[in-house]
């Protein structure tokens, strides 16, 4: 995350860094230092105040609200410019990032960086896979993965400026593995609702299934507690779209897990925290100490520069 200096000219700065993009993927960038790019992606976003300079009405251009569990300090709260770098090689990234800083030399001031790592990747349905996270449970089963999910749930449709977009959302968050571990397996899947070695909903079926929040015990409980993260983030109980999810665990500066989520309306996000704020099981073992959003620009090549649509 980086801020810009005031005065910089954020059409020029965001077509130089999308140009060093398409030289470091293309892996023809010598600042690649003679390694092969390989599966290397990048994705940049603007901050809601470089969103309101071109029209305070677009997508992107709202602060997130402070929520409950925040220990952030200033320097981790919001931000300008978002940059993530990912490659199965680790040695790329840092690579990468030197490059783009550079590139983009004193216009910018980097709030804070975070290095992350996926888990092993376990089957779900068909191509889709998902890793376990950090608590060991499998993360981002539910998300709008067919092409008409993404359509109505993920991408911008417009206005013209930002169609092709997406909106992110950034949340590092400490985890108190410790206290969780202490837990039965049982308590474990209660908090999660679903099972921990196949990742299956509580209420049965297979990883894939829908969960059904009406299933009850023959003495009247839910297979499905009415505090599990699964209820009560569940997209038709909060009354929103899905979100992309794409978490990663880190162990610095704390043991702990850094959440993406990408979505075309950010109420899909805030909607869903408020309704966790409000008796999750899982939010008692997380503290938050970052959070940002971003517009993820639309995508771009030679002929159309990163952000030209936005800053002309």
């Amino acid at each position: 995350m980086t801020d810009l200096d005031d005065g910089v000219a954020v059409g020029p700065l965001l077509a130089e860094l999308g140009q060093a993009v398409l030289t470091l993927t293309a892996g023809t960038d010598a600042r690649l230092l003679g390694l092969p790019p390989g599966d290397l992606t990048v994705t940049i976003g603007v901050g809601p105040r470089l969103v309101r300079m071109v029209d305070p009405s677009l997508p992107g251009a709202a602060d997130l609200p402070q929520f409950s569990r925040e220990q952030i300090a200033p320097q981790a709260r919001g931000g300008d410019l978002l940059i993530q770098i990912c490659a199965g090689d680790a040695l790329v990234v840092p690579i990468v990032a030197a490059a783009l800083l550079d590139q983009a030399g004193d216009r910018v001031r980097e709030r804070w960086r975070q290095s992350g790592r996926r888990g092993s990747n376990v089957p779900v349905d068909q191509s889709l896979t998902a890793p376990r996270n950090p608590l060991g449970f499998i993360d981002g089963i539910v998300g709008p993965h067919t092409t008409a999910q993404e359509q109505r749930d993920l991408w911008l449709a417009g206005p013209a400026p930002v169609a092709g977009g997406t909106i992110a959302v950034l949340r590092r968050m400490e985890l108190d593995l410790p206290r969780f571990a202490t837990l039965s397996v049982a308590d474990q899947e209660a908090v999660f609702g679903r099972r921990r070695d196949t990742g299956i909903p509580l209420s049965g079926g297979t990883i894939a299934s829908d969960p059904d929040l009406g299933a009850k015990t023959p003495d009247g409980r839910y297979l499905i507690p009415a505090d599990a993260h699964l209820r009560r983030a569940h997209s038709s109980v909060v009354g929103v779209g899905l979100m992309l999810r794409r978490s990663y665990g880190i162990d610095e500066p704390a043991a702990g897990l850094l959440f993406i989520s990408f979505q075309n309306d950010i109420r899909t996000f805030t909607n869903t925290l408020t309704r966790m704020d409000n008796g999750d099981a899982l939010l008692p073992f997380t503290t938050t100490t970052a959070s940002a959003s971003f517009l993820i620009l639309p995508g771009f090549d030679q002929q159309h520069p990163l952000g030209a649509t936005l800053f002309h």
